[in-house]
């Protein structure tokens, strides 16, 4: 039986996600770059979105969430065909659509995510290329993985809403991506600042304000697991925000907008994995212990291994959701409003470690093949001279300022 409140909630989660990619992701990475960017960003978002739910219906969710084989599930529910109007989801008391549609807005964001490794360098065709074979191949499969029922799921791998699923897989694919793209101009002693952080706040806020749908809406119901999820989702973003203003304020003299909301992404991504199973105690110091491992991981990749990840991708997607997955199986024994594994403390932790080894190794290898081939077809850099005048006219015939003389 379809239940109207959990599908009322489910519908106004998946437009809380969507959200966090259009307008949320765009505006974020958009104030992160140059003006002469800015344009280039938006697009890769937009069409990026575009194109993930595109394939998402036509064999994505299928691959995903059909049959129940350990490593990729089956073409049951190719172009949606299977899909009445009022059928439930099975397990679940909300329609099928709605259910297709909330993991959509999933594959949505995670291949935008990546984007912000690639910035202000890249051949547009190469943007649609990569985000279209990586969902097929890294994303769908890894998802299958966790959620879907397959290999991971079986030994008892805990990843509430996406901190290995989104996360990881994101993040190691944005090192990939970055290093074999090449730094940009100027990398990294002269690489200009933001151009817009206020835009970048914004974004950053509208993020925080979608992830409850994100972490919440993950629950599939609503409910007390989703109260929690959401309770949790907030404390952590807030401790890993304050945690990094007070890093910034001891090493450089002065907290940075751009910093602390950096933070806050920090925060939002340590706990996606955990929030299902941790309560407010354990988020706060999830929350601390990202603002400054997160910190370090984007020092670390910039400055140690010379990778131009432009946004941060790696530092604060990859290890945050990395760390809230390996936690796990301590923080929830932290507090009240935790639920401990039924494997044990130990036997989860094995179960996170081997989840998120498995998939970093997945992520980045073939990301490497498709990464090539996009090198060898469509081409990968834009041109010295794209390059310097700007992605926005080089690559789309437009400019995101009009200054009146």
């Amino acid at each position: 039986m379809i239940d109207s409140g959990n599908t009322a909630w489910m519908i106004s989660a998946t437009g809380l996600v969507l959200l966090m990619t259009l307008p949320a992701l765009g505006l974020f990475y958009g104030g992160l770059v140059q003006a002469k960017n800015i344009l280039s960003v938006l697009v890769q978002c937009f069409a990026v979105a575009c194109l993930a739910s595109l394939l998402w219906f036509a064999v994505g969710y299928s691959l995903a969430f059909s049959g129940t084989g350990p490593w990729l599930g089956d073409t049951h529910a190719v172009l949606l065909a299977h899909i009445g109007r009022a059928a439930p989801h099975p397990g679940l008391a909300i329609p099928e659509s709605v259910f297709v549609m909330f993991e959509m807005t999933f594959a949505v964001i995670t291949p935008a995510l990546i984007v912000g490794a690639y910035v202000e360098r890249i051949r547009f065709g190469a943007v649609l290329l990569i985000s279209g074979l990586w969902l097929l191949l890294v994303y769908v499969p890894v998802c299958h993985w966790v959620w879907g029922g397959g290999w991971l799921a079986a030994r008892g791998t805990i990843d509430f809403a996406g901190g290995i699923v989104v996360h990881v897989t994101a993040g190691v694919s944005a090192l990939v991506v970055a290093a074999m793209l090449g730094p940009r101009q100027d990398f990294p002693h002269g690489i200009r600042p933001p151009h817009a952080p206020w835009m970048v706040m914004v974004g950053a806020s509208l993020l925080w304000v979608g992830w409850f749908g994100f972490n919440a809406g993950s629950a599939l119901s609503a409910g007390a697991d989703a109260g929690m999820a959401m309770l949790v989702t907030h404390l952590s973003a807030a401790t890993a925000t304050i945690v990094w203003m007070a890093i910034e304020w001891v090493r450089f003299g002065k907290p940075s907008l751009v910093g602390a909301v950096t933070g806050t992404i920090a925060g939002l991504a340590a706990i996606t994995p955990a929030a299902g199973v941790v309560g407010p105690l354990a988020a706060v110091i999830l929350g601390a212990v990202a603002g400054g491992l997160c910190f370090a991981a984007v020092v670390l990749v910039k400055r140690a291994m010379q990778v131009d990840d432009a946004l941060d991708v790696l530092g604060v997607h990859g290890v945050g959701g990395a760390l809230g997955t390996l936690l796990l199986p301590f923080l929830a024994m932290i507090g009240t409003g935790g639920v401990p594994s039924a494997l044990g403390m130990t036997g989860q932790f094995t179960a996170q470690l081997i989840g998120v080894v498995s998939v970093a190794l997945w992520s980045a290898v073939v990301t490497f093949a498709i990464t090539k081939l996009a090198a060898l077809t469509v081409g990968l850099r834009i041109d010295p001279e794209g390059e310097t005048t700007g992605l926005d006219f080089a690559a789309h015939g437009e400019t995101g300022y009009h200054v009146m003389r």
